[in-house]
């Protein structure tokens, strides 16, 4: 059972430029800035994502680029709002489009880019993949500047950074959404930054990179902290109950029912009957939980 405290959150107005984003100020000096649900689109320039910003005396730390260029440039003005401190680092948290493709913005205005060895990999991996999904979805305009630029700093399981007297702890459990996942923890605040390891909100999606069981883990292994303050990677800044209930509970209740089918001889066709009805009240729930069904089959069959 993990413990929890409530989070004491601030809503901030933003002027018309802000679009999609809102921010929360979630302790002192230390905001989420929520992106949409939904797919990306030209409205939103990718950024249908939670990010966020650690502000100090000698610079800002901003949690995942965004999604394109002009997504970044989007971010950029919402800080803008909150602080005159310029990004001098950005962490990527992972390979998904919204958590790096901006970084080329980031870098042309001095920020250091810093991820995991396997975020690296994975970017590098499926960077052209991204990148032709985006013109589909955002449009050539929309992605106009955005080209795949590689972190500065990479780190194997965890990099400390201390920035204005505040420490910055990043670490990489393991393969979860992606195979280079990582949380960003700040110890004097008791706040989490989790990337795509916690979705709130919206039904999180398992994609053929995935891990379900290193999914799992890699929730064990932030919630062990015991945030009082959670940020996730797709959904409105919580607390750890609440991260526990929309993406913990429902790995491990998907994990347990399939389990339990191919125990009983399940193939996959079938498997996208499994029951997941306790949780219909998370958004994109009938777009992406027969999907997820299959893919978790997938990965059990040989585990």
């Amino acid at each position: 059972m993990f413990r929890f405290a409530l989070a004491a959150l601030a809503i901030l107005p933003l002027p018309l430029f802000a679009g999609t984003l809102k921010t929360v100020e979630v302790a002192p000096n230390t905001y989420a800035i929520e992106g949409p649900f939904g797919q990306r689109d030209a409205e939103n320039l990718g950024n249908n994502a939670t990010f966020g910003l650690i502000v100090t005396d000698e610079g800002a730390v901003l949690v995942d680029a965004g999604g394109t260029y002009k997504g970044a440039a989007a971010l950029d003005e919402v800080i803008g709002t909150l602080t005159d401190q310029p990004v001098k680092y950005v962490i990527d948290t992972g390979g998904q489009d919204h958590r790096w493709l901006g970084n080329g913005y980031w870098k042309e205005h001095g920020a250091e880019i810093i991820t995991s060895e396997d975020a690296l990999a994975d970017q590098e991996a499926r960077a052209s993949l991204e990148l032709t999904m985006l013109d589909a979805l955002v449009g050539n305009e929309a992605l106009a500047g955005t080209d795949p630029v590689y972190a500065d700093t990479t780190f194997d399981e965890s990099y400390t950074l201390t920035l204005g007297g505040r420490e910055i702890e990043i670490t990489h459990p393991g393969p979860a959404h992606t195979p280079g996942d990582s949380f960003v923890w700040l110890p004097a605040d008791k706040v989490m930054f989790t990337g795509d390891i916690v979705f709130v909100g919206r039904i999180l999606g398992v994609l053929d990179m995935s891990s379900s069981i290193g999914w799992v883990e890699a929730f064990e292994a932030m919630a062990a902290y015991e945030p009082a303050h959670v940020v996730p990677g797709h959904g409105p800044a919580t607390d750890l109950a609440t991260a526990t209930k929309d993406t913990y509970d429902y790995l491990t209740n998907l994990r347990s029912q399939m389990a339990d089918y191919i125990d009983e001889g399940g193939d996959i066709i079938g498997s996208v009957n499994v029951d997941q009805s306790q949780f219909e009240y998370l958004e994109d729930f009938d777009t992406l939980a027969k999907r997820n069904a299959q893919a978790v089959f997938s990965q059990m069959e040989w585990e």
